[in-house]
């Protein structure tokens, strides 16, 4: 058998068999919780998480749960049926065998890989988070972000598959180093542009209107010595109840972003403490550091595909014939998904201590660490993210830390060698 085939099912198989062993003790977590349970993995909830909470976290789990496995069956689908070379021959025989051909191939997988996941994206807005309140969206913003993403794939998409086909064919044998190179710096440019020229497409920004809160974050940012361009507030209550802050660009382009719907809900204190903490992951270097973490993984995955296109048991083992580097891109971009799955805890430990250093920082830059608790505190009953999720699942999956472990770190002493 074809040793590519065999890294492919297995690739796909313990990603499937991981995620249904994180769900299952996530589930049985839920149901202690439920039933009042005191053991150590309940102990990490603030306080009883409502029979409301539950109900969501056990929805959610479920949904994740089919989302993988209906992922895991679209991809073997189409990797193992040979519905992909029969396409790509008859693609060739009407279209050509241009390089604007080639990578037009390779965007029409691409988007109807995710036009099938639309059902799942539909389900997951119109049916879960409306039954628990947090849907905001109507079926026409629903299909105009479809269209809005359909366009911007063809306006960025497009020709950045055509550019690294042509520099494959014209690069030599280090090309995957100039492609690297080019990947971060679209990277970089699309950072620093989005907010002015993608982000209101989906969205609109109003600047923070004048007054007492605004006052506070301005003078928060020449505190803290963070320059920022504007301070404003998106439409987020258009799409979700779920409440959200964070800032976009570079330099003095930066933008301090808030939903309406985390205005709405904070008092001046916590609003301006939960802005610190934004504040915070910026003068910490924590974008700095996930953009150098983002750029190894790059190279490291630039450096890895350039050695696979060469072997042709790779075309082979999917029925495809060595020579067009295309439909090697093409396994090899299916693929990624699963195999960046395994990047997840290594790239996750990071973020979690960031998220603790990124509290830290709010709570001594406001000489308090009040606002943030009550903040983070409101925030998760809210939006019903007070049950914990159990210690393996959060080790692969979550970016930050149970909110019990954040609270007790703003409680101690600063400089408590216990801090995590």
């Amino acid at each position: 058998m074809n040793p590519w085939s065999v890294a492919t099912a297995v690739v796909l198989g313990t990603r499937l068999l991981g995620e249904l062993l994180f769900e299952t003790l996530n589930q049985r977590l839920l149901v202690r919780l439920a039933a009042g349970g005191h053991d150590a993995a309940a102990a990490m909830a603030v306080h009883p998480p409502s029979p409301r909470a539950l109900d969501y976290a056990r929805a959610r789990s479920r949904f994740r749960l089919f989302s993988v496995l209906y992922e895991t069956v679209v991809l073997a689908v189409l990797l193992g049926s040979g519905v992909l070379p029969r396409a790509w021959r008859l693609w060739q025989e009407h279209a050509g065998t241009t390089l604007w051909a080639d990578a037009a191939f390779l965007w029409s997988v691409f988007a109807l890989t995710t036009a099938v996941h639309w059902p799942l994206t539909w389900y997951e807005r119109f049916r879960l988070e409306q039954r628990f309140g947090f849907n905001t969206a109507t079926a026409r913003t629903w299909w105009s972000d479809r269209f809005k993403g359909i366009v911007l794939g063809v306006l960025l998409g497009l020709p950045t598959l055509w550019g690294l086909l042509a520099w494959i064919r014209h690069g030599g044998p280090w090309w995957w180093l100039g492609a690297w190179a080019g990947a971060v710096g679209l990277g970089l440019f699309l950072n620093r542009v989005a907010p002015v020229l993608i982000l209101p497409w989906f969205n609109r920004f109003d600047p923070l209107p004048e007054g007492p809160l605004r006052d506070r974050l301005e003078r928060l940012a020449r505190r803290t010595g963070f320059p920022v361009r504007d301070i404003q507030i998106m439409d987020g209550s258009r799409r979700t109840r779920h409440s959200n802050a964070f800032f976009t660009g570079w330099g003095r382009s930066r933008r301090v972003v808030l939903y309406d719907t985390l205005v709405g809900r904070l008092g001046t204190d916590e609003l301006e403490a939960v802005v610190a903490h934004e504040i915070g992951h910026a003068r910490l270097g924590h974008v700095r550091k996930l953009w150098i973490v983002t750029a190894g993984i790059w190279a490291l995955a630039f450096a890895g595909a350039a050695w696979a296109l060469e072997q042709p048991a790779l075309y082979r083992a999917f029925g495809f014939e060595p020579g067009n580097p295309a439909p090697g891109l093409l396994i090899l971009g299916l693929c990624s998904g699963p195999l960046g799955w395994w990047l997840s805890p290594w790239i996750h430990a990071r973020t979690r201590r960031w998220e603790f250093e990124a509290d830290a920082f709010a709570a001594r830059t406001l000489d308090s660490a009040a606002p943030l608790r009550q903040a983070l505190e409101r925030l998760h009953r809210e939006n019903l993210a007070e049950p914990p999720s159990h210690p393996w699942y959060r080790f692969w999956h979550e970016s930050h830390p149970p909110l019990a472990d954040r609270l007790r770190a703003l409680a101690r002493p600063a400089g408590d060698p216990s801090s995590p």
